[in-house]
């Protein structure tokens, strides 16, 4: 009965230190805190947080760079996560941008940091802008940089080999690449790629490569057997965008989100 009483209490408190925005005991407790909300998590099961970070490496003492947040599904993790011991640069969209999209979407990553000061302490915020060279961090001062579901936006502007230049720029020797990205099937082409959102893992490889890279394991964690690849509207046309609205919805939606392909990459030390 002690034990229990013991477990109990022990809980308790890792979930109040999770809802007041400090660091938490471990990854696993960061992703079931309460400052996530039921939307979010609801992409857990497509998105397996904890197993694709651990696959990574990710360690609570690391500074890491988030490409690209977005609205900031992994920056709810990463940034409590990081927050004690570590620092997360958000390399989001340039400040200067004249699209109203990224305008809006990077005031509203502001606004969520801004809610939670405790939790997102760690973070700061950078400039992701491969074509106007503009640095993510300070050169070889990272261990980690992380993008998940990017790639095929750099190759519809053309500039993927500009993104992996600078995050081989950013990392220390001996530090570490982790890209997710939806899969096309081997010997798709490079316009149906860039029409369809979904990339094979032989161009992803071949880009990572030619920066510098080393590719150290690859992993089916967010592997969806599923997904054919093949839609009328490419990797949008299913969950969460379902662009086709209600037409074959619940086709769709028991898909599930799309096959991703899951790499580590290394830079090499001296």
């Amino acid at each position: 009965m002690t034990i229990n009483i013991k477990k109990s209490l022990l809980a308790l408190a890792g979930a109040l230190v999770l809802s007041s925005g400090a660091q938490a005991a471990d990854l696993d407790s960061v992703i079931k805190g309460d400052h996530r909300n039921e939307e979010t998590t609801a992409r857990d099961q497509y998105r397996h947080p904890a197993e694709t970070l651990k696959f990574i490496g990710i360690k609570p003492e690391m500074t890491v760079v988030e490409i690209t947040p977005g609205g900031g599904w992994y920056t709810e993790i990463l940034g409590p996560y990081l927050s004690e011991k570590g620092t997360l640069y958000a390399a989001h969209f340039p400040e200067d941008s004249e699209s109203a999209y990224y305008q809006r979407t990077l005031k509203r990553f502001k606004e969520k940091l801004a809610s939670n000061e405790k939790a997102y302490k760690s973070i700061v915020v950078t400039e992701f802008s491969p074509q106007t060279g503009r640095q993510i961090a300070p050169a070889g001062s990272v261990d980690a940089v992380v993008t998940f579901r990017n790639v095929h936006n750099w190759m519809y502007r053309n500039y993927e080999d500009k993104a992996f230049a600078s995050f081989f720029a950013a990392l220390k020797p001996g530090g570490v690449l982790g890209v997710v990205e939806h899969r096309a099937k081997p010997g798709t082409s490079m316009e149906d790629m860039i029409k369809s959102g979904y990339v094979t893992q032989d161009y992803v490889i071949a880009v990572a490569k030619k920066a510098g890279f080393e590719l150290e394991e690859t992993s089916e964690v967010n592997a969806n057997p599923k997904d054919t690849a093949q839609h009328p509207k490419g990797v949008w046309t299913l969950p969460p965008s379902l662009r086709l609205g209600d037409e074959d919805k619940e086709k769709y939606l028991a898909i599930g989100e799309s096959d991703r392909m899951t790499l580590r990459f290394r830079k090499p030390k001296p």
